[in-house]
Formats: structure tokens, sequence, C-alpha cells
């Protein structure tokens, strides 16, 4: 009955925390402007289900999709067998799914061959990521805590399997032994190899078996409320994210309807305008971007697919689009940090642009598209670039010499070249 009751504690207040944290995660991301993303709802979950469930753009590099689906399907199916162990620990039952019988052994070694699979993927992307060194892990914005971060969740999710597997290979033994409350139920591909190192007394193999019975709950638990905290958040966002991914051609932007009105009206004199409240050009801070941003910014896997495609980054250029979804990520944070505790409205003078995302990396970029193209679930770190580029030229008139060149070649010529409209087919003379 105790250990029932430290389980009920354990699992409630694990829940409590992780709703807690959650919500401190949805409020940072509702700090940015709303926008509708409703529209097309068959083809927004089909694109949830192809992008998300799918993993279909993973499939670009096979080896590392292999691997991921093996760790995906694990966290997925194995996870299943949660549910067996919270009613366990809460009514001090053992195995209480055994009277499905054979289903239930194929459920068990399914689970464990998952395990093993999990096991050996964490290990590989563990030697790709600190013994291989694969470029694409490495940049300026990966340092610390971003390094840090990815080896700690593999680990932990090698000790989760191990205790997962050395529990049942410590259950078939005491099932094979007879002990009280051990019944026999379950098959065990896997861990049945690893009886032979455990002990033969049966107060040892109840101690062995219960210890990573309770290591493996907890570790669950732990697991649950550090994703807030880290990037491997993904694996609950990333179903919203591509859920409201743009459906729009990659790369078109989108219109202020306060400056549409005022074209129109140049266009047409008897052009009524809506009334429309002007609003902020382009972003400077995180308010000014909008939720989707914002949700794409903790839905970011920092794999650093994007960044190895970018044609800027390759060339040596400050720009990471893995780095601007990171940079917008840390600036929420802080925002939030600063509400808990001054309240909504403190301003702490920074902003995203020049604070977090310098100029250089913004005007370096070729909105070529590369990242969105790449991203394995529909983030668009262009759309941010975009915004922050608009606030540039369009609140402050601050752009490169080479960019106001072109913009006023456009004013007057109706082209980015110097030379007048009249003279724009010179080209075609004499052929």
């Amino acid at each position: 009955m105790v250990s029932q009751i430290i389980f009920v504690i354990l699992a409630l207040a694990g829940t409590a925390l992780f709703a807690y944290n959650a919500r401190k995660v949805v409020r940072n991301i509702k700090l940015g402007r709303a926008v509708n993303r409703t529209d097309q709802p068959q083809k927004r979950l089909l694109t949830m289900l192809k992008v998300a469930f799918g993993q279909t753009k993973m499939a670009v590099r096979p080896v590392p999709f292999f691997l991921h689906l093996i760790v995906y399907l694990g966290f997925v199916i194995i996870n299943l067998e949660v549910l067996e162990i919270v009613i366990d620990g809460a009514f001090g039952t053992h195995r209480v799914f055994a009277g499905l019988g054979g289903f239930y052994n194929f459920l068990i070694g399914s689970f464990e061959f998952l395990a093993a699979g999990v096991w050996l993927a964490c290990a590989i992307f563990l030697i790709r990521r600190n013994v291989v060194k694969i470029k694409r892990f490495s940049g300026v914005e990966m340092k610390n805590w971003p390094k840090s971060d990815a080896n700690y969740i593999l680990i932990t999710e090698i000790l989760l399997m191990t205790a997962f597997l050395t529990m049942n290979a410590a259950d078939v033994k005491l099932q094979s032994l007879g002990a009280t409350h051990y019944i026999e139920a379950g098959a065990f591909p896997v861990s049945t190899w690893f009886v032979g190192l455990l002990p033969n007394s049966v107060d040892s193999l109840i101690f062995i078996e219960r210890f990573c019975w309770w290591f493996h709950i907890a570790g669950i638990f732990a697991f649950l409320n550090y994703l807030p905290y880290s990037k491997h958040f993904h694996i609950m966002l990333a179903f919203p994210n591509t859920y409201f991914s743009n459906l729009k051609p990659k790369g078109q932007f989108t219109n202020m309807d306060s400056v549409t009105n005022e074209v129109k009206a140049m266009l047409d004199p008897s052009f009524v305008p809506a009334d429309t409240a002007p609003g902020k050009f382009g972003a400077k801070d995180i308010q000014d971007l909008s939720r989707i941003n914002l949700l794409n910014a903790y839905t970011c896997t920092e794999c650093g697919r994007c960044t190895s495609v970018c044609p800027a980054n390759i060339t040596g250029k400050l720009l990471s689009p893995r780095k601007i979804m990171m940079d917008t990520r840390d600036r929420m944070e802080e925002v939030g940090k600063n509400i808990d505790k001054h309240g909504l409205e403190h301003q702490d003078g920074k902003s995203l642009l020049d604070d977090y995302i310098t100029r250089e990396e913004i005007w370096a970029c070729t909105s070529c598209n590369a990242c969105v193209e790449a991203c394995p679930v529909n983030i668009d770190p262009l759309e941010i670039i975009v915004e922050l580029r608009r606030y540039a030229v369009m609140e402050e008139s601050v752009a490169p010499a080479s960019i106001n060149a072109m913009l006023g070649n456009v004013e007057n010529n109706g082209a980015p070249w110097k030379y007048s409209p009249a003279d724009r087919f010179n080209w075609s003379e004499g052929n």
C-alpha cells in the first residue's frame, strides 16, 4: 500500500508539473500575433499525417531516417506498456494485462525487440554526434546546452531501455523460480539473454526488478518534465506545427492590409478602403511575429538540415537558419521569464533583432527556401527573416547600400536596374 501511495503521488506530481510547464510554453507562443490557419482542414490533416506521423521528409537521408524511425516507433509503441505500469503501480497488481494470453506475449515480445532497436539507434546517434562528429551537428549555436541537450536525451533513452530489459530479465527469472506475485506471462526474446547475468536469490531478483521498475516509470515522468526545456519538445509539437504549416507556395510574401489599401487607392481613385488599423511593418521582437513563427521555434529539433543546405551558410556567411529558430526560442524564453518576475508590461530594453539576430545574418539570406524545404517538420525560418528585414526597411529605413539602390531603381525606373523604362528593350537591337 505504501508503494501504491508513493506511485500515485509521483504520477500526480509529474503530470501536474508538466501541465504547469506546458502552460508557460503556450503562454509564450500566444505572445505572438494571432493568424488564421484553419482553412483547408482536410489538406492540413493530410499534411500532418504525411510529415509528422509518416516522417516523409526525413526519408531524404535514409540512414538517420531508419534510425529515427526505430526511436519514433519505440517511443510510441513501448509507451503503450506505460498504461500497464500505471495500473500496476496504482492498484498493486503485476502484469494486469496478462489475461490477454497469446496477444500479450506478442506485445511484450514486440516491445523487447523495439527496446533493443531504440538502444542500438541511440548508441549510433551518440557515436555520430561525438565520435564521427557529423558537420551539421556543429556550429556557433551548437555549444554548451544545445550540444549537451542532445546527449542527455540519448543517454536517458539508453538508460530507460536498459532498465526495461533488465526488469523483464529479472521478471522472467522470478517466474521460473515460482516467486510469489510473479505470474507466468509474457514472451521475452531479448531479455532472456541476460538472465544468466542475474543472481539466483529471489530477494536479490525482486530488488533488481523493483528497482528497474521504479527507475523506468520515474524516468518517464522525469523525461516528460524535461521536454519543455529541451529541443525534444518536438515529440509533441511536431503534430500541431505541421497541421498549421503554410499551405501557400513557398516564398510567397504576405501583404499588409493597410499597404494593400493604399496601393489600390492609388490605382483606383474610386476605391473605398475598409477600416484597417495601421500596424507595425515587419517584426523587431517576438510580439511582432505570428504565433505560428513562435510555434515553429519551439518545434525546432536543431537537427541542422536547414543550415546544411543553406547556400549562404555553405559559402561562409554568418547566416544559420537553425540559429534563427534557436534565437527566437531563446528570446521567447527570456520574455516569458521577465513576465513571470515583473508582469506582462515589463520592457527589458532588448529585442530579437540586434540583441539576438544580427543585421548581417538577415541580409545574408538569399530567400531560396532551401531551409524550408529541408525541414522535416515544416518549420519556416525564412518567414522570420523576411519580417525582420521588413521592419528594418519599412520602419527604420535601414538596409545595405545595394538594397537601397535596388529599391530606388524600382521606385524610379520600375525595375531593379539603373536604366530608364524606355531603354528596357535595347538589348534586343540587332537580334
